[in-house]
């Protein structure tokens, strides 16, 4: 079954719809893409992020076209914090494509952030009102990427509001009729079908098991790419 994530290798969740607006970039020649998010798309330590290595992929897979990739990524921020940039960071960018990578932030509440992060409610507020400012305010797809499967948010402290979040992204998502990436189903797969340890998903330097390792962010990438080749995919056959 195509995108089947209970299959070897695990592969992701299809897009919902079809990424029109970026086939018809595509098509012209010329795609923009604007990545914004918290650490996961900034990078953390050594790991490069996921942006970094997803534009050579889509450059290989689309050789007529000219893409180009703007990272607008803040480690340690949330949605509210990110709104805030949308006017400049985003928008002002005329994307064909917005990936916007929201909700670890305000689940995972690191106790070293000063002032600490946005809560659940002013976390997914700020989702919706920023869906909201992208369909009034740009012509381009969005994709939502939800959280990471790690330790850090699966402790029993947090692994309720770690899966609440999730839902809540899928549901305004859906409201909205823009795309998810679920990262979250994507990296579990990787645990429970694939048999992968958390101790070569986690970066070996985060002592907190939040962040991706190098190895995990290099399959997040091949599964972002494959995702939004098949949403093409799926523009061009409607």
């Amino acid at each position: 079954m195509d995108g089947d994530p209970s299959q070897i290798p695990v592969e992701p969740i299809p897009f919902e719809h079809g990424l029109f607006h970026l086939a018809q970039a595509l098509r012209r020649g010329q795609a923009r893409i604007v990545a914004i998010g918290s650490s996961t798309t900034s990078g953390e330590g050594d790991v490069i992020p996921y942006p970094a290595r997803l534009l050579p992929l889509l450059q290989q897979h689309y050789p007529n076209a000219g893409i180009v990739m703007v990272n607008r990524g803040a480690g340690g921020q949330e949605a509210p914090e990110e709104l805030k940039r949308f006017g400049s960071d985003v928008i002002a960018e005329n994307p064909d494509l917005v990936i916007w990578q929201v909700g670890t932030n305000a689940v995972w509440q690191s106790p070293n952030n000063i002032p600490p992060p946005p809560s659940f409610t002013e976390t997914t507020a700020a989702i919706h009102d920023g869906l909201v400012m992208l369909r009034d305010r740009t012509q381009a797809d969005v994709i939502l990427m939800d959280l990471q499967y790690l330790p850090a948010v699966l402790t029993p402290a947090k692994k309720d509001k770690a899966i609440a979040m999730v839902e809540v992204i899928g549901e305004l998502s859906r409201d909205a009729g823009v795309n998810v990436f679920r990262r979250f189903a994507f990296m579990k797969g990787l645990v429970e079908v694939e048999g992968v340890s958390f101790d070569r998903m986690v970066n070996p330097a985060d002592d907190h098991r939040l962040h991706q390792s190098d190895w995990v962010t290099g399959r997040l990438t091949w599964a972002v790419r494959l995702a939004i080749v098949r949403g093409v995919d799926k523009a061009r056959l409607s």
